[in-house]
């Protein structure tokens, strides 16, 4: 189950960033959400110069993982 409609149509580094932070604006507070846009952003710089595209899609398959994770933790919560 992905944490929001669209998962599989990410293919690119920049279309996984913009889905990640649509995944935050679901998340429950503002504080939880600010932690999660900043892990975001974190891990987009420190890949920004992977150029392997094998790597780049093992990247993106195991953040939308996390982010299953991530969504299906908060949803449970509530």
């Amino acid at each position: 189950m992905a944490p929001l409609p669209g998962a599989e149509l990410v293919q690119r580094p920049l279309q996984l960033y913009r889905y990640l932070l649509r995944c935050c604006r679901r998340l429950p507070t503002q504080g939880i959400q600010e932690h999660y846009r900043h892990a975001v952003r974190q891990s987009f710089r420190v890949h920004s110069d992977e150029d392997n595209p094998e790597r780049i899609q093992q990247i993106i398959k195991r953040a939308i993982e996390d982010a299953d994770w991530v969504m299906n933790k908060y949803k449970k919560q509530k």
